[in-house]
């Protein structure tokens, strides 16, 4: 089980093609997940498994990973071949640490950008979705996206000079170097353990530090420029002092919770009507949505289309109801379809500041919204939108 001056041990060599098959799988998966059409309902479904299935296998690596490490530090492990190459041994150690520190980062980098983006391709796991200290922020996951991209690249290369390496030792030097890693018994000639050179795991750390701070570079100056221009102020006989408009779609079953973070409403209102207390006309920049992991997704010609319709407007009276609650019923305009939307909110008043609260459903198919998506076990059909607000009337 444990590593001799000849061979390495049954756990080593378990580790080491358990981590070459996972590797493999989560590279081709990976790029397929990234690579695949999601341009109708199906072709969604399939990108969604690949994601997730990479995803859990990333988390499975990660532990591996940790695991294989452990028991290296805590093993000694057979010596080089050919100790008198100090040079190639040094930088044979250096490659070696590059990819164990590699096979930590890279999941673990991918896990945090999963965790703190909300939306789109579960891990599997009745774990990780969520990480502590890690908040649901779009700039968090995209830090971490980009270094695990990176990162990413960094485990390739060692990779491929790790077997370009054992390649070199079977079929040049033709030595045992690759055999003793493989199961099974054969004659291995006699070594000294080995004890792994100070510099090789610091250089290592250089390797991925470096890695790392390219990828944090990357986030940094890849910061989406805004897609549309802020929306001009309104005449209103009451001025909105702070607000939240938001979304709540449901994706793959998981609640994806979203908000504008530009909308403007010109609003007249008597606090003393007893039936037509006023109107409200709202308009809101659909480029200014964030919607977790599928904002991008969201702008797409299938759904809000925001290149083509900038903008949504919701125009209604307002009336009183018989329990002193409000309603604003009237049509809202979104993708170049007018429909009729009722939202009732509650009202509060204190001199001549008012805060309002609201909630109304709405169907996407209503405004063309996802029609790739026929069915909801993508994408459901009912989308909850929240209003609150706080406004004061100008004297």
């Amino acid at each position: 089980m444990s590593d001799t001056p000849t061979t390495y041990g049954t756990v080593t060599k378990t580790f080491h093609w358990l981590t070459a098959i996972l590797i493999l799988a989560l590279l081709i998966l990976g790029t397929l997940a990234n690579d695949w059409a999601a341009d109708t309902d199906s072709a969604l479904a399939i990108k969604t498994t690949l994601f997730s299935t990479h995803k859990t296998l990333g988390v499975l690596l990660f532990f591996v990973a940790l695991l294989r490490i452990i028991w290296a530090i805590g093993h000694r492990k057979p010596g080089p071949l050919h100790p008198e190459r100090k040079t190639e041994t040094l930088l044979a150690e250096i490659v070696h640490w590059t990819l164990y520190g590699s096979l930590v980062l890279v999941p673990l980098t991918g896990w945090i950008d999963h965790a703190a983006s909300t939306g789109f391709a579960p891990i599997w796991w009745p774990f990780g979705q969520s990480l502590p200290f890690v908040p649901k922020n779009p700039e968090v996951a995209h830090l971490f996206g980009s270094v695990h991209i990176i990162l990413t690249k960094v485990l390739i290369g060692a990779l491929a000079l790790h077997v370009a390496g054992a390649l070199k030792h079977h079929f040049i030097d033709k030595d045992a170097t690759l055999r003793r890693m493989w199961f099974g018994k054969s004659q291995m000639p006699d070594v000294a353990y080995h004890r792994t050179p100070i510099a090789a795991p610091a250089l290592a750390a250089t390797v991925l530090a470096i890695g790392a701070g390219v990828g944090a570079g990357m986030a940094a100056g890849t910061t989406a420029a805004p897609t549309t221009e802020a929306l001009a102020e309104v005449a209103s006989d009451w001025t909105v002092q702070d607000g939240a408009l938001g979304i709540t779609v449901v994706q793959m079953g998981d609640e994806v919770t979203g908000s504008f973070a530009d909308w403007t409403a010109a609003i007249t209102f008597d606090p003393d009507a007893t039936a037509d207390a006023g109107t409200v006309e709202v308009t809101v920049s659909i480029g200014s949505l964030t919607l977790g992991s599928v904002t991008d997704q969201a702008m797409g010609a299938d759904f809000f289309n925001q290149a083509n319709f900038p903008t949504a407007t919701f125009a209604a009276p307002i009336t009183v109801q018989d329990d002193g609650s409000y309603v604003a019923d009237g049509t809202l305009t979104l993708k170049g379809v007018e429909a009729p939307v009722t939202l009732p909110f509650s009202l509060t008043l204190e001199g001549d500041t008012a805060t309002a609260s609201g909630q109304t459903t709405l169907n996407r198919q209503t405004f063309n919204i996802g029609e790739s998506m026929e069915g909801e076990s993508n994408l459901a059909f009912d989308v909850i939108v929240t209003m609150d607000l706080t406004a004061t009337r100008n004297n």
